[in-house]
């Protein structure tokens, strides 16, 4: 089980379903922001103009997250392959 493929093989569908999970997240923000921001700014009492910058905020850095502790060990791990 602790062998070079089963970490890359891991670490590769980890890389897609946050991907993938991220995209998801994507287009439930671009397509139910109206609902969204009303439901949002109602309950953690944050104005509806700076949520916008809030959503884009969550997704730069889950983005991020993904790339350092996704995608970057996979990368590496190929290339030890």
């Amino acid at each position: 089980m602790n062998s070079l493929e089963s970490f890359t093989a891991f670490f590769g569908w980890c890389t897609v379903l946050n991907y993938g999970l991220l995209i998801f997240m994507s287009l439930i923000v671009m397509a139910m922001r109206g609902t969204m921001i009303g439901v949002h700014s109602r309950l953690f009492g944050v104005s509806e103009a700076d949520l916008p910058r809030c959503y884009f905020k969550v997704l730069a850095h889950y983005q991020s997250l993904i790339l350092v502790f996704s995608l970057a060990p996979y990368a590496a791990l190929k290339l030890m392959a």
